[in-house]
């Protein structure tokens, strides 16, 4: 007589879970809106504060490293003190960078309120999505849930520029900040009534080595990363990389041998933790790796103004939306792994559209493959989320949820160097030596180095020279991106097969052995 398992239905949330959610979702859109609300204001702010072209850099790229830098240790500290606690403290200092940094008087000041906005930023991320996993028990729910969160944070760098853009209309640049405070207090009003607390029982203290030396090695290899995608491979990046690597193979040394250990390493010892978090890691890659040059090609390609190319990139927003409710559909009746394969399918054919473009292809048929790419990642994100942090005990979800958003930064990162260095790569070849006669030695440099320089460079040429350098570039940019795509397609191809592969038989489970007493068990 075979053996069987029953097992207890999990609760299910009620209204005060769903409007905590809500309330949630809206710290979460505003962390990533605050990573590209900037893009639109440089203009205002370098008028204004007279930044170096170095203090402009760090302005624009401190807040995410900080963030990326100190998620692990901030998801393993929510554990331990409270992640109901430190979400409220997160967002009192999140609300309090903010306006120090609208009112800020000079660069030096701008980039240290952009950093602590990046350590309070690292608070709220981990925090969010685990308490996500503490107040949604059911499999289904749970789901529903980490959509509308991944939508949040999806849709925010979207919707950063167009808030920019909106707030500069009638504000100084400033106002880019405040927005983020009112939310913040609505937080810490509605947070203590809606929120249950959550901690984990016999936790030690935070061993201070461990932290220094995961922010180290995270910051080390994204730095390295987007110092490659932005100047290409040089010997600092490589060394900045290493280093970084080397820090966190000490930092795994470290906690293998601490009783107490920062990152409980456990965590990767369950297969579905480690492939989910690996498939939805190649996806998040792919769609930065194209995106790298969606804005670019939009603006410098195509010579559309920031807000009009914003405007284009709301479908990007919208198919992440639409992805997300399909997919809470799609689970009722087909297995997560499969939803996730069909959805990097998808994206494998818009990559393969956009491969197609040319400098003059419809922008609308761009914005429709920039739909279809984002509609097909949104899944992948939603379920690999779900399978990864599902996976993990309740007491170690603060960690779990650390874990997989900084794998989700390292995706970005990587795929925006890599991705986005194959295409510079690619236009880089084609303008060498193909330039037009009469460009100065100075513009020709410019032009030859990126798309950017190449369109600065013929505002300043002659007419018919200006044009003739900017057919020339545009042609070579528009191949880097067709390249870039078609990359991304057979990556997300190869993702598709190993998907369905080695995730065949994950499903969301309140507990990840659930899944194993149903092996042993044959249940069905």
């Amino acid at each position: 007589m075979g053996s069987s398992v029953t097992t207890v239905a999990p609760p299910r949330a009620g209204r005060r879970e769903w409007i905590g959610l809500a309330v949630l979702a809206l710290p979460t859109l505003l962390l990533s809106m605050d990573l590209s609300v900037l893009y639109l204001a440089v203009p205002h702010l370098s008028a204004d504060l007279r930044p170096s072209g170095a203090q402009l850099l760090w302005i624009m790229d401190i807040y995410g490293f900080l963030m990326a830098g100190f998620l692990v240790m901030m998801g393993t500290l929510g554990d331990r003190i409270g992640r109901r606690r430190l979400l409220l403290t997160g967002a009192a200092a999140f609300g309090a960078a903010s306006a120090l940094a609208a009112f800020a008087t000079s660069p030096e000041m701008l980039i240290a309120t952009r950093a602590l906005l990046g350590i309070a930023g690292a608070t709220l991320a981990p925090s969010t999505l685990a308490l996500l996993r503490t107040m949604f028990h059911d499999p289904k729910q749970r789901t529903a849930a980490i959509g509308v969160w991944t939508v949040c944070f999806s849709a925010g760098s979207v919707l950063g520029p167009l808030a920019g853009g909106a707030l500069l209309a009638h504000f100084w640049w400033g106002s880019v900040f405040l927005a983020g405070i009112p939310v913040m207090l609505l937080l810490l009003v509605l947070g203590p009534v809606l929120l249950p607390e959550h901690r984990e029982s016999g936790a030690g203290s935070v061993d201070l080595a461990s932290a220094a030396m995961s922010v180290v090695a995270v910051l080390g290899v994204i730095y390295g990363m987007k110092d490659i995608a932005t100047h290409g491979l040089g010997l600092p990046s490589l060394l900045t990389i290493v280093g970084g690597v080397a820090v966190g193979a000490l930092f795994v040394r470290r906690q293998r041998r601490l009783t107490d250990p920062l990152l409980d390493l456990g965590l990767f010892t369950s297969p579905r933790f480690g492939s989910a978090l690996g498939i939805m890691g190649l996806a998040v890659l792919v769609m930065s790796g194209t995106l790298f040059f969606v804005a670019q090609y939009l603006q410098l390609v195509r010579g559309l103004s920031p807000l009009r190319a914003g405007l284009w990139m709301v479908p990007m927003a919208l198919g992440v939306v639409v992805g997300a409710v399909t997919t809470a559909q799609l689970i009722r009746r087909i297995r997560p792994p499969f939803v996730m394969g069909a959805g990097l399918l998808v994206s494998c054919g818009a990559f393969v559209a956009l491969s197609q473009m040319e400098t003059d292809s419809p922008v609308g048929l761009f914005a429709a493959g920039v739909f279809c790419m984002s509609f097909g990642v949104a899944p992948v994100m939603i379920l690999g989320l779900e399978l990864a942090v599902g996976s993990a005990p309740p007491e170690r979800a603060g960690a779990a949820s650390s874990v997989a958003e900084t794998v989700q930064e390292f995706a970005l990162g990587l795929g925006i160097a890599a991705v986005g260095s194959i295409g510079t790569a690619v236009y880089r070849s084609d303008v060498d030596g193909a330039l037009p006669a009469g460009v100065p030695a100075d513009a020709a440099r410019a032009a030859e180095d990126t798309i950017g320089g190449a369109v600065h460079a013929a505002g300043e040429l002659s007419g018919a020279t200006g044009d003739a350098l900017l057919a020339v570039t545009r042609a070579a940019f528009t191949h880097g991106l067709q390249t870039a795509a078609t990359l991304c397609a057979v990556l997300a191809a190869v993702g598709a097969l190993v998907t369905v592969t080695v995730l065949r038989n994950a499903r969301p489970a309140e507990h990840p052995a659930e899944e194993e007493a149903e092996a042993l068990g044959g249940t069905s």
